[in-house]
């Protein structure tokens, strides 16, 4: 019986291994040295082009990030806008490697054998914009309203549960392009825009006059905005444990700004911050196994930062958006938050 058990554990470890050790799309993108990844075409402070048409903010800071552990250069993330549907189908189909761009985690999605939800970035949730004017102070208050809501998007299964639920009357204007969808509600065509609350807030920058418009208090559903990519196991490693890395390094209090000088001292520094980041540390084992650079946490943080910074940078208290990291889910475990450090050894 012995025997047998060993046996069968000696086959399960090797197929596991086997299994581990396959990954075309990671391959693939080692080959062309270059990470293609879809963002929202137009949300700031999440992903806008800049004055050179290249994309900046909080989602785009993802793609760098994958791009700088799998290529050792965050610049090879060749970083794509394009529509919420649009992007499911693209990837489904190969014609992007991964996704950061808001997409909320769903069993259903899930299920999707072209796509893999990898890491939850950002804790979210559905709240409502309404004009200012209207003085509405609670979605309680949208009695008869129409809701200009995103086609494809667990939007409309949000705001169908909230409204019935509560035996409210609304109508829905199911607009697929973003453009068009804003276009409606800015003119008054919708009485009320749905969507993630973080998208509000960005989404109401987009008009010529944000302060005409309000994000009420309600947040009716949880959202937890996560990373997608093709469903190749070693692409999916790479990008999980890459943003563990942002989430350890803030753990341990090291940042882009300071990197150099731990490395440079890394005798002196907590064993936890060894394992990330020395040559013959964790990391580099860990590197072998996962088909990447040694240096790729250094990396990681060198190029993109911590996952606070990369907070602070685009949506933390000296940008438009003003939000308190420690005061969301999105601080880690130790600081009242629901991001988890997951151990690198």
């Amino acid at each position: 019986m012995k025997k047998l058990l060993s046996s069968a554990i000696l086959l399960t470890t090797s197929v596991v291994a086997s299994s581990a050790m396959a990954g075309p799309v990671l391959d693939e993108i080692k080959s062309n040295d270059k990470l293609v990844c879809l963002v929202n075409p137009n949300s700031p402070g999440f992903s806008v082009p800049d004055s050179e048409g290249i994309y900046q903010g909080f989602n785009t800071d993802f793609c760098r990030m994958a791009a700088a552990a799998i290529l050792g250069d965050a610049d090879k993330a060749d970083i794509r806008g394009i529509g919420f549907s649009d992007s499911m189908k693209t990837l489904v189909a190969d014609g992007a490697h991964m996704a950061s761009r808001s997409i909320t985690a769903t069993g259903t999605r899930d299920a999707d054998a072209g796509m893999a939800f990898v890491a939850t970035t950002f804790y979210d949730g559905q709240g409502f914009l309404v004009p200012a004017s209207l003085g509405i102070e609670s979605a309680a208050e949208l009695s008869g309203a129409t809701v200009c809501a995103e086609d494809g998007s667990t939007t409309l299964l949000n705001i169908a549960d909230w409204f019935g639920d509560r035996n409210i009357a609304y109508r829905v204007e199911n607009i697929a392009d973003k453009t068009a969808r804003l276009e409606a509600f800015f003119s008054g065509k919708c009485d009320v825009y749905a969507s993630d609350v973080t998208a509000l807030l960005s989404d109401r920058l987009l008009s010529e006059t944000p302060e005409a418009f309000t994000v009420l208090p309600d947040v009716i559903s949880a959202e937890p905005l996560t990373l997608v990519t093709q469903p190749d196991q070693a692409l999916e490693a790479a990008v999980f444990w890459a943003f563990q890395v942002m989430l350890n390094a803030d753990h341990f209090g090291v940042t882009s700004q300071n990197i150099d000088e731990v490395v440079a001292d890394l005798d002196s520094q907590p064993k936890g911050v060894r394992r990330l980041f020395a040559s013959d540390s964790a990391t580099a084992e860990m590197a072998g196994k996962l088909g990447l650079p040694k240096d790729w946490a250094y990396q990681v943080i060198r190029q993109v930062g911590a996952y606070s910074e990369v907070f602070e940078r685009h949506l933390g208290k000296e940008t438009a958006f003003g939000i308190e990291l420690n005061e969301t889910a999105n601080a880690l475990t130790s600081n009242g938050g629901q991001m988890y450090a997951y151990p690198i050894r």
